[in-house]
This record gives structure tokens, C-alpha cells and sequence, in this order.
């Protein structure tokens, strides 16, 4: 990231007084603090998510630690992965977790239905995954088997990976490891109103509600118990769920897609036209009366706010990529992908009083992925690189943003906002923005206003950190090459993998002292860091 002092920054830009003016509340008081898990990934048994994806095994060709790539082990240790759910999705109600450990030689085999008949060779398990975790940082996310399991295999589950002494944790130390790993996230089943059960709500309340009663707690291990939630609109569901169970969990889960339709072609991941991105990202926003409606729907369960919202699986959904098999879900991701990323994420940072974790879908090489690998290759992908520019907010505070963007009405009649914008100050007391411009063909001249442009030495407590002097701003930009539609659908592949990349973003000055004024190009993401 190129720094550029302020006071040589004035001549770089000519903006005219026209600009649209972005208020910066920095000075605002008792803000949440954006839970690092909002920047969460997910991790499916689906097509090469696991298999070529996280793991090629010990004996492999292709560079590995211990049998996990190793070009990926770098790449998300850069992204500051704060969590990784596990191991579904459909898949998690299907999976029983004895078939993945011992020797993995002696492991069971299955045909993974739920995603394209695949042969599962459990060679990747739980030691596996809460190793890699751990090798990461990561807080693992367990989803357990309800549609499909018993009371009993959850509940020994939980004491394999989390007691220290016991039946289960002998077994466990049979196995390779000692000591009881660190487990704080459970779901109690997955997508249970569909491919984990099929169950109406108020028959899942029950369920959840005996699930989660044998899930113990273990050796100073507390578990955060996570109620399978609703997809999209169904708010009767959050409603039974927060009515009949919610005094029993700690959270409770939600599935957004941006989808175009669930019946017949989802569209193409990288053929599509204007009206298309449009559409697109008008779905993309939609997110955000969903998100109001239903903490609306706990708030009145929960005026406390003490259930969490966990928007556990989100993000784009396209048709697979020619010739690759349908039941793998691999998509390409363009620069259309990585506009639905960086809105998304902006709204989650404003909704963090309720919503405390999100898990985009997925990991590696399948739907809207960080990650695509061939053989010894590996692509980042523009998702990967908005989540790489966005990691500053991960347990940063809240600062509130006022703007009256311009409006864009998609073909199907969607309304949102063409200006996207969030900001917080990190620990070390640096200001972070981020800003969005989904317009194919049009630049937009900001002014971005503050309280005060300045920093604090210490921290986000203004009643001991030293105001000091604003004196450096530096700048990142993504955007695909060319213009217009060109720009939107750029991707990176195997042959050219940065055609989409970050670059030193310039294009901003400063006046009287308290104001940024910044031309966001077309079809661009920027993130702007006030040191």
C-alpha cells in the first residue's frame, strides 16, 4: 500500500465543488465494536473445498504442511481468517464424525449425495480440521448432525474434541492428541427447515432444545451454541425459533444467498450484461431490510440483545463453470463478485449490535470462493482481495458514515443506494474507510467530512490517548482492467491470475483541515486508512 503525505497529496487530484459530501462521525461515542467474525469463511465437504482445496494429503507433490497446501496456509494466514465453519452446510447432517478419525487408512468411505455422488474418503476429519485450525489461529465453527445423528453422537462428539479426561478423551488420546482442543462455536444442525430434516419450526425448537441439552461443557471449554435459522424471508421461522427455543441458545443462524432464482440457470458467472450487475448487486443490498426484519423479530424475544444473529452461509450463487461437474458448485469469480463482497460487508459492520458473525460460502473453489487451485496453481480471486483490504475492520470501532447516495434501479424493479461507505478506527487508533461505487460508467467526486482529522497514540479510549497530528493517508483501489462491463466481469485464472489486483490509490487532497475529497472511480472499491 502506497503512503502519500497529505501535504503532497493536494495537487494530485482536481475535483470539482459539485462533489458529494460523506459525513464522518468520528467523534461519536459508545460504538460497538465489529466482531472479527464478521470476516468469517466456510468450509463444506463439496466438490474440491477439502480434497485439492485445504488438503492433498502428506505424501502429495504439491507443496503441503503436513498435508494442507501450503500456498493456501499462506494465503489465508494474510487474510486473518478469525473463523471457519465446518464441516457443512447439507453435508453436516449426513456426517458422522466416527467415520473421520483412527488411522485414515482404516476409515469408511460414503457417497457424499447431497453433492454430486462423490466418493468421501474421511481423510480429512476432525483431528484434521481442528489442526489446521489451530496451526491457523482460527476458531472453529463444529456443525453437528441433527437431521441425521442422534442426541448420543453429537454429545460424544463434543466430549471427544473438548474433555480432558474420560472415555471420549481416551479415545481421543488414542488417536494422536492429548490435550482437549479449544471448541467454542456448535451448531445444532444445519438448514433444518430443508436439507437437514425437512422439519417444520416448531418441530425443530424441540429438537434444537434436546440437542443442545446433552452438548456440555467441558474443562473450562463454553460452548456457543448455535439454533439453525431461517433462509432469506422466512421470518415465521426466526419468529417460532426466538418464541419457543431462544432462552436456550446463544445464537441463532441465517442463510442469504445473492441468487437470481432457485428453479432453472442461476446465470453465468462471468456472460452477463448491465442489467444483470445491476440486478445483481440490488439483491446483494437486499440484505439489509432482511437483516432489520428479522432483529426486529428477536429484539422482541430478546430486548437484551443477547442472542447473537449469525449469517452463517452468504454470498453469490451462479451457475458451475462448462464442463465441471454440477454437484461441485465451482463457479469463477469476477469483479461483479468482489462489489457483492464489499457491499455485504459494509452493511454487516452496521448491524454488529445484533449480527456477530458471518460466514461467506465458501473457503476454496466452490460458489463465491477466496481461492481456486489446479494441481500446483493457486488464484486469488477479487473476493479474496476485498476480504485482504477489509481485514483492518476485524475488532475495529464502529464509526458512523451519513451520505444521501444516488439511487440505482435495477431491471426488476430494485432500488439501492449506487455509494456504499463504512468506517472504523482500529485499535492503534487509525481511521478506516471503505467506499464503494457500483456505477459501470461513472466516476464520483467525494468530500469526505470529519469531526476532526485526527488520530489518538493509544487505543480507542479518548480519556487517556494523546491527540496527535494527522499526517499521513494511504490508499488501495480494486478494479478490473478496462472500462464499463469489461471492468465489472475481469476475473483472474490459471495462465492470468492478477488481472484483478489491488493498486496504490492516489486520487484524494485535503482542504481546511478537516476534509478528504476523493474521486472514486467506476466500478471500484476503496479502502483509505487516516494514520
Amino acid at each position: 500500500m502506497k503512503r502519500i503525505f497529505l501535504a503532497l497529496a493536494s495537487a494530485a487530484l482536481c475535483i470539482c465543488a459539485s462533489a458529494q459530501t460523506v459525513k464522518i462521525h468520528e467523534k461519536a461515542k459508545d460504538q460497538p465494536v465489529i466482531p472479527a467474525e464478521i470476516y468469517g469463511q466456510f468450509s463444506e465437504h463439496l466438490g474440491r473445498c477439502i480434497y485439492d482445496g485445504i488438503w492433498v494429503g502428506k505424501d502429495s507433490s504439491i507443496p503441503n504442511i503436513n498435508g494442507y497446501r501450503k500456498d493456501l496456509v499462506e494465503a489465508l494466514r494474510e487474510l486473518k481468517v478469525p473463523v471457519l465453519r465446518w464441516p457443512g452446510g447439507c453435508f453436516a447432517d449426513e456426517y458422522h464424525w466416527r467415520d473421520g478419525i483412527g488411522p485414515q487408512e482404516k476409515r469408511p468411505t460414503m457417497i457424499n449425495s447431497n453433492w454430486g455422488g462423490t466418493i468421501e474418503d474421511n481423510s480429512f476429519g476432525t483431528h484434521e480440521f481442528l489442526d489446521f485450525c489451530e496451526m491457523l489461529g482460527i476458531e472453529p465453527y463444529i456443525s453437528g448432525n441433527v437431521g441425521s445423528g442422534s442426541v448420543e453422537e453429537l454429545a460424544k462428539w463434543v466430549e471427544y474434541m473438548t474433555a480432558k479426561d474420560g472415555t471420549m478423551a481416551d479415545e481421543r488420546k488414542a488417536n494422536g492428541r492429548q490435550e482437549p482442543w479449544k471448541v467454542k462455536y456448535l451448531g445444532v444442525g444445519n438448514e433444518s427447515w430443508g436439507c437437514g430434516g425437512c422439519m417444520r419450526p416448531e418441530f425443530y425448537a424441540d429438537m434444537y432444545r434436546r440437542y443442545q441439552t446433552y452438548c456440555r461443557n467441558f474443562d473450562g471449554n463454553r460452548l456457543f451454541k448455535v439454533a439453525s435459522g431461517a433462509s432469506d424471508y422466512d421470518y415465521d421461522w426466526t419468529e417460532v425459533l426466538m418464541k419457543g427455543a431462544g432462552k436456550n441458545m446463544d445464537g441463532l443462524s441465517l442463510h442469504y444467498y445473492t441468487c437470481m432464482t432457485w428453479s432453472g440457470s442461476k446465470g453465468s458467472a462471468l456472460q452477463f450484461n448491465a442489467d444483470e450487475y445491476y440486478n445483481t448487486l440490488g439483491k446483494a443490498v437486499e440484505i439489509e431490510p432482511v437483516l432489520r426484519k428479522h432483529e426486529a423479530i428477536m429484539d422482541k424475544y430478546d430486548p437484551e440483545r443477547r442472542v447473537a444473529l449469525l449469517l452463517d452461509e452468504w454470498g453469490t450463487w451462479w451457475d458451475v463453470e462448462p464442463g465441471t461437474n454440477p454437484g461441485h458448485l465451482y463457479q469463477q469469480n469476477t469483479m461483479r463478485d468482489a462489489m457483492v463482497a464489499a457491499l455485504s460487508l459494509n452493511i454487516f459492520n452496521a448491524h454488529t449490535q445484533r449480527l456477530k458473525m458471518a460466514n461467506i460460502a465458501q473457503i476454496v473453489n466452490v460458489l463465491q470462493s477466496m481461492i481456486l487451485t489446479k494441481g500446483n496453481e493457486i488464484v486469488l480471486t477479487p473476493t479474496y482481495h476485498v476480504f485482504r483490504m477489509y481485514k483492518a475492520f476485524q475488532d475495529a470501532t464502529f464509526v458512523p458514515v451519513d451520505y444521501s447516495a444516488f439511487e440505482v434501479e435495477s431491471p426488476s424493479g430494485r432500488k439501492y443506494p449506487g455509494l456504499s461507505v463504512s468506517a472504523a478506527r482500529s485499535e492503534d487508533g487509525a481511521l478506516h474507510i471503505a467506499l464503494v461505487n457500483t456505477s459501470l460508467d461513472s466516476a464520483r467526486e467525494l468530500e469526505l467530512s470529519f469531526d476532526d482529522l485526527a488520530v489518538y497514540s493509544a487505543g480507542n479510549s479518548r480519556k487517556v490517548a494523546k491527540k496527535v497530528l494527522v499526517h499521513k493517508v494511504s490508499g488501495e483501489i480494486l478494479r478490473g482492467p478496462g472500462k464499463g462491463l469489461a471492468s465489472a466481469a475481469a476475473f483472474n485464472d490459471f495462465g492470468h491470475p492478477d488481472d484483478v489486483r489491488p493498486a496504490a490509490f492516489t486520487d484524494f487532497r485535503t482542504e481546511k483541515g478537516n476534509v478528504l475529497k476523493v474521486k472514486l472511480p467506476a466500478a471500484s472499491i476503496v479502502t483509505l486508512v487516516i494514520e
